[in-house]
Protein backbone atom coordinates (compact mmCIF):
# COMPACT_ATOMS: atom_id res chain seq x y z
CA UNK A 1 0.00 0.00 0.00
CA UNK A 2 1.14 3.38 -0.88
CA UNK A 3 1.08 6.47 1.51
CA UNK A 4 -1.01 10.12 1.23
CA UNK A 5 1.08 12.91 -0.08
CA UNK A 6 -0.49 16.47 0.22
CA UNK A 7 1.00 19.31 -1.16
CA UNK A 8 -1.25 22.54 -0.03
CA UNK A 9 -1.71 25.74 -2.34
CA UNK A 10 -2.70 29.17 -0.70
CA UNK A 11 -5.03 31.62 -1.85
CA UNK A 12 -4.05 34.63 -0.09
CA UNK A 13 -6.76 37.01 -0.92
CA UNK A 14 -9.34 34.62 1.24
CA UNK A 15 -6.55 33.23 3.41
CA UNK A 16 -7.42 29.41 2.36
CA UNK A 17 -5.26 26.55 1.91
CA UNK A 18 -6.52 23.76 -0.64
CA UNK A 19 -5.07 20.50 -0.93
CA UNK A 20 -4.44 17.78 -3.52
CA UNK A 21 -3.83 14.13 -1.42
CA UNK A 22 -2.88 11.74 -3.01
CA UNK A 23 -2.00 8.22 -3.06
CA UNK A 24 1.75 7.43 -3.55
CA UNK A 25 1.36 4.02 -5.27
CA UNK A 26 -1.79 4.05 -7.02
CA UNK A 27 -1.63 8.17 -7.99
CA UNK A 28 -4.92 9.04 -8.00
CA UNK A 29 -5.86 12.12 -5.42
CA UNK A 30 -8.06 14.32 -4.33
CA UNK A 31 -8.95 17.71 -4.35
CA UNK A 32 -9.99 19.38 -1.05
CA UNK A 33 -11.53 23.32 -0.63
CA UNK A 34 -9.78 24.63 -4.00
CA UNK A 35 -10.63 28.59 -4.95
CA UNK A 36 -12.34 30.33 -7.39
CA UNK A 37 -10.16 33.88 -7.58
CA UNK A 38 -13.16 36.49 -7.64
CA UNK A 39 -12.61 40.54 -7.99
CA UNK A 40 -15.41 41.89 -6.06
CA UNK A 41 -14.92 45.22 -7.48
CA UNK A 42 -15.31 43.96 -11.24
CA UNK A 43 -17.64 41.54 -10.82
CA UNK A 44 -14.70 39.46 -12.70
CA UNK A 45 -14.24 35.21 -12.30
CA UNK A 46 -10.95 33.76 -13.09
CA UNK A 47 -8.75 30.38 -12.45
CA UNK A 48 -5.46 31.16 -11.62
CA UNK A 49 -5.85 28.98 -8.80
CA UNK A 50 -7.38 26.45 -9.44
CA UNK A 51 -5.19 26.34 -12.65
CA UNK A 52 -1.85 25.77 -10.53
CA UNK A 53 -3.93 22.86 -8.47
CA UNK A 54 -4.40 21.62 -12.21
CA UNK A 55 -0.61 21.73 -13.02
CA UNK A 56 0.34 19.96 -9.92
CA UNK A 57 -1.95 17.04 -10.89
CA UNK A 58 -0.97 16.96 -14.73
CA UNK A 59 2.90 17.36 -13.80
CA UNK A 60 2.36 14.75 -11.25
CA UNK A 61 0.70 12.28 -13.21
CA UNK A 62 -1.96 12.11 -10.98
CA UNK A 63 -5.84 11.23 -11.83
CA UNK A 64 -8.33 13.32 -9.59
CA UNK A 65 -10.96 10.54 -7.82
CA UNK A 66 -12.63 13.28 -5.62
CA UNK A 67 -13.38 16.93 -5.41
CA UNK A 68 -14.04 17.30 -1.31
CA UNK A 69 -15.90 20.35 0.21
CA UNK A 70 -15.39 20.33 4.00
CA UNK A 71 -18.66 23.05 3.90
CA UNK A 72 -20.07 25.70 2.00
CA UNK A 73 -17.50 28.71 2.21
CA UNK A 74 -18.47 32.13 2.84
CA UNK A 75 -15.37 33.47 2.27
CA UNK A 76 -14.12 31.81 -1.02
CA UNK A 77 -16.11 30.78 -4.33
CA UNK A 78 -15.13 27.35 -5.00
CA UNK A 79 -13.60 26.49 -8.43
CA UNK A 80 -14.55 22.41 -8.16
CA UNK A 81 -16.93 22.52 -11.49
CA UNK A 82 -14.26 23.67 -13.35
CA UNK A 83 -11.54 21.18 -12.24
CA UNK A 84 -14.45 18.23 -12.36
CA UNK A 85 -14.37 19.47 -16.07
CA UNK A 86 -10.61 19.68 -16.44
CA UNK A 87 -9.61 16.19 -14.85
CA UNK A 88 -13.27 14.21 -13.67
CA UNK A 89 -13.78 12.74 -10.18
CA UNK A 90 -16.76 12.81 -8.46
CA UNK A 91 -17.81 16.31 -5.87
CA UNK A 92 -18.76 15.40 -2.09
CA UNK A 93 -19.65 17.61 0.83
CA UNK A 94 -21.97 16.83 3.88
CA UNK A 95 -25.36 15.77 3.70
CA UNK A 96 -26.68 18.73 5.72
CA UNK A 97 -26.32 21.04 2.55
CA UNK A 98 -29.49 20.71 2.14
CA UNK A 99 -30.06 22.50 4.99
CA UNK A 100 -27.95 25.24 3.92
CA UNK A 101 -28.99 25.32 0.48
CA UNK A 102 -33.07 26.22 2.34
CA UNK A 103 -31.99 28.36 4.72
CA UNK A 104 -29.90 30.64 2.34
CA UNK A 105 -32.22 29.86 -1.31
CA UNK A 106 -34.90 31.94 1.09
CA UNK A 107 -32.14 34.67 1.97
CA UNK A 108 -31.14 34.53 -1.86
CA UNK A 109 -35.08 34.70 -2.92
CA UNK A 110 -33.20 31.43 -5.53
CA UNK A 111 -36.54 30.44 -6.86
CA UNK A 112 -38.03 27.53 -7.39
CA UNK A 113 -35.22 26.52 -10.25
CA UNK A 114 -32.94 26.26 -7.22
CA UNK A 115 -33.01 22.32 -6.40
CA UNK A 116 -32.20 22.13 -2.07
CA UNK A 117 -31.63 18.69 -2.65
CA UNK A 118 -27.93 18.47 -2.78
CA UNK A 119 -28.10 17.45 -6.28
CA UNK A 120 -25.72 20.15 -7.46
CA UNK A 121 -23.35 17.46 -5.84
CA UNK A 122 -22.33 13.77 -7.00
CA UNK A 123 -22.01 12.33 -2.84
CA UNK A 124 -23.95 13.45 0.19
CA UNK A 125 -21.62 12.33 3.37
CA UNK A 126 -23.33 11.35 6.48
CA UNK A 127 -20.83 10.95 9.38
CA UNK A 128 -18.96 7.88 9.21
CA UNK A 129 -19.33 7.44 5.72
CA UNK A 130 -15.85 5.76 4.13
CA UNK A 131 -13.96 5.68 0.83
CA UNK A 132 -10.92 5.84 -0.54
CA UNK A 133 -8.31 7.90 -2.60
CA UNK A 134 -6.52 5.56 -4.37
CA UNK A 135 -5.80 2.73 -1.77
CA UNK A 136 -5.92 5.55 0.77
CA UNK A 137 -9.29 4.54 3.38
CA UNK A 138 -11.29 8.19 4.40
CA UNK A 139 -13.62 8.34 6.90
CA UNK A 140 -16.08 11.53 6.72
CA UNK A 141 -16.71 12.59 10.28
CA UNK A 142 -19.62 15.02 10.67
CA UNK A 143 -18.52 18.04 12.62
CA UNK A 144 -21.01 20.60 12.83
CA UNK A 145 -21.29 23.89 14.69
CA UNK A 146 -19.80 26.50 12.08
CA UNK A 147 -22.15 25.71 9.63
CA UNK A 148 -24.74 22.83 10.02
CA UNK A 149 -22.46 20.54 7.12
CA UNK A 150 -19.08 20.93 7.92
CA UNK A 151 -17.27 17.51 7.42
CA UNK A 152 -13.72 16.48 8.16
CA UNK A 153 -12.06 14.24 6.13
CA UNK A 154 -9.81 12.02 8.16
CA UNK A 155 -7.31 10.31 5.60
CA UNK A 156 -5.69 7.07 6.59
CA UNK A 157 -6.50 7.46 10.08
CA UNK A 158 -3.79 9.85 10.31
CA UNK A 159 -4.57 13.61 8.49
CA UNK A 160 -7.39 15.27 9.09
CA UNK A 161 -8.88 17.91 6.75
CA UNK A 162 -10.93 20.14 9.45
CA UNK A 163 -12.56 22.86 7.33
CA UNK A 164 -13.25 25.79 9.18
CA UNK A 165 -13.95 23.40 12.44
CA UNK A 166 -10.79 24.65 13.79
CA UNK A 167 -7.31 26.67 13.32
CA UNK A 168 -4.42 27.20 14.51
CA UNK A 169 -3.66 27.03 18.58
CA UNK A 170 -2.95 30.48 18.62
CA UNK A 171 -5.84 31.66 16.56
CA UNK A 172 -8.47 29.41 18.05
CA UNK A 173 -11.63 28.08 16.55
CA UNK A 174 -14.06 28.85 14.05
CA UNK A 175 -17.61 31.55 14.61
CA UNK A 176 -20.60 29.94 14.79
CA UNK A 177 -22.81 33.60 13.94
CA UNK A 178 -23.49 32.48 10.48
CA UNK A 179 -27.42 31.27 9.82
CA UNK A 180 -27.81 27.62 11.33
CA UNK A 181 -24.42 27.70 13.12
CA UNK A 182 -23.81 26.69 16.74
CA UNK A 183 -21.54 27.08 19.16
CA UNK A 184 -22.33 24.01 21.28
CA UNK A 185 -22.66 22.07 18.30
CA UNK A 186 -19.18 23.27 17.50
CA UNK A 187 -18.04 22.61 20.81
CA UNK A 188 -18.93 18.82 20.68
CA UNK A 189 -17.15 18.43 16.74
CA UNK A 190 -14.15 19.71 17.94
CA UNK A 191 -13.97 17.15 21.18
CA UNK A 192 -15.02 14.23 18.00
CA UNK A 193 -11.59 15.71 15.93
CA UNK A 194 -9.34 16.26 19.75
CA UNK A 195 -10.46 12.08 20.85
CA UNK A 196 -8.15 11.49 17.65
CA UNK A 197 -4.99 9.88 18.72
CA UNK A 198 -2.51 12.69 19.17
CA UNK A 199 -0.07 12.45 16.51
CA UNK A 200 -3.32 13.05 14.48
CA UNK A 201 -1.75 15.78 11.81
CA UNK A 202 -4.49 18.50 11.16
CA UNK A 203 -4.87 20.40 7.97
CA UNK A 204 -6.59 23.71 8.23
CA UNK A 205 -9.03 25.64 5.58
CA UNK A 206 -7.37 29.45 6.64
CA UNK A 207 -4.52 31.16 8.57
CA UNK A 208 -4.74 34.40 9.29
CA UNK A 209 -1.11 34.76 11.43
CA UNK A 210 -1.38 36.68 15.09
CA UNK A 211 0.80 39.70 16.40
CA UNK A 212 3.03 36.91 17.47
CA UNK A 213 3.02 35.33 14.77
CA UNK A 214 4.21 36.58 11.17
CA UNK A 215 3.98 33.12 9.22
CA UNK A 216 1.26 31.29 7.78
CA UNK A 217 0.89 27.99 8.94
CA UNK A 218 -1.76 25.02 7.67
CA UNK A 219 -0.96 22.12 9.87
CA UNK A 220 -0.88 21.12 13.60
CA UNK A 221 -1.65 17.58 15.51
CA UNK A 222 -4.30 16.65 18.27
CA UNK A 223 -1.98 17.09 20.83
CA UNK A 224 -1.10 20.61 19.89
CA UNK A 225 -4.62 21.56 20.07
CA UNK A 226 -5.54 20.18 23.37
CA UNK A 227 -2.13 21.91 25.12
CA UNK A 228 -2.63 25.23 23.29
CA UNK A 229 -5.73 26.25 21.65
CA UNK A 230 -6.64 29.38 22.94
CA UNK A 231 -10.39 28.71 22.75
CA UNK A 232 -10.68 25.01 23.62
CA UNK A 233 -7.77 23.68 25.32
CA UNK A 234 -7.85 20.62 27.45
CA UNK A 235 -9.84 21.95 30.94
CA UNK A 236 -12.07 24.15 29.02
CA UNK A 237 -16.20 23.29 29.77
CA UNK A 238 -18.63 23.68 27.35
CA UNK A 239 -20.15 26.68 28.67
CA UNK A 240 -16.93 28.31 28.79
CA UNK A 241 -16.40 27.83 25.32
CA UNK A 242 -19.59 28.89 24.52
CA UNK A 243 -19.67 32.34 26.58
CA UNK A 244 -16.44 32.93 24.83
CA UNK A 245 -17.22 32.03 21.09
CA UNK A 246 -20.70 33.98 21.39
CA UNK A 247 -19.10 36.82 22.65
CA UNK A 248 -16.45 36.78 20.09
CA UNK A 249 -18.76 36.60 17.30
CA UNK A 250 -20.70 39.25 18.60
CA UNK A 251 -17.83 41.31 17.95
CA UNK A 252 -17.06 40.46 14.32
CA UNK A 253 -17.80 41.86 11.05
CA UNK A 254 -19.37 39.61 8.23
CA UNK A 255 -16.38 38.32 5.68
CA UNK A 256 -15.82 40.24 2.90
CA UNK A 257 -16.91 38.02 -0.05
CA UNK A 258 -19.79 36.16 1.86
CA UNK A 259 -22.62 37.20 -0.78
CA UNK A 260 -20.94 36.22 -3.39
CA UNK A 261 -19.23 32.96 -1.98
CA UNK A 262 -22.57 31.50 -0.25
CA UNK A 263 -24.79 31.97 -3.55
CA UNK A 264 -22.09 29.80 -5.88
CA UNK A 265 -20.76 27.35 -3.01
CA UNK A 266 -24.25 26.48 -2.23
CA UNK A 267 -24.81 25.20 -5.98
CA UNK A 268 -21.65 23.32 -6.13
CA UNK A 269 -19.61 26.26 -7.42
CA UNK A 270 -21.54 26.81 -10.45
CA UNK A 271 -22.32 30.56 -10.83
CA UNK A 272 -26.27 31.50 -11.31
CA UNK A 273 -27.69 30.89 -14.52
CA UNK A 274 -28.02 33.85 -17.49
CA UNK A 275 -31.07 36.06 -17.21
CA UNK A 276 -33.08 37.03 -20.19
CA UNK A 277 -30.04 39.48 -21.24
CA UNK A 278 -27.46 36.68 -21.45
CA UNK A 279 -25.54 38.20 -18.42
CA UNK A 280 -24.84 35.95 -15.24
CA UNK A 281 -25.46 38.35 -11.56
CA UNK A 282 -25.23 37.75 -7.81
CA UNK A 283 -27.41 39.17 -5.42
CA UNK A 284 -26.70 41.12 -2.62
CA UNK A 285 -29.66 41.45 -0.17
CA UNK A 286 -30.19 45.40 0.80
CA UNK A 287 -31.17 46.29 4.64
CA UNK A 288 -31.81 49.82 4.93
CA UNK A 289 -30.71 51.17 8.22
CA UNK A 290 -33.11 53.98 9.81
Amino acid sequence: MGHAVIKDFFDADSNTFSYVVSDSRTRRSAVIDSVMDFDYASGTASFTSADSIIAYIRRQNFSVEWILETHVHADHLSAAPYIKQKMGGKLGIGVQVTKVQDTFGKVFNAGTEFERDGSQFDVLFQDGDTFAIGELPVRALHTPGHTPACMTYLVDESSAFVGDTLFMPDFGTARCDFPDGDARELYRSIQKILRLPGDTSLYMCHDYKTGDRQEFRNVTSVSEERRSNIHVSDGTSEDEFVELRMSRDAKLSMPRLLMPSVQVNMRGGQIPAAEDNGERYLKIPLRIMC
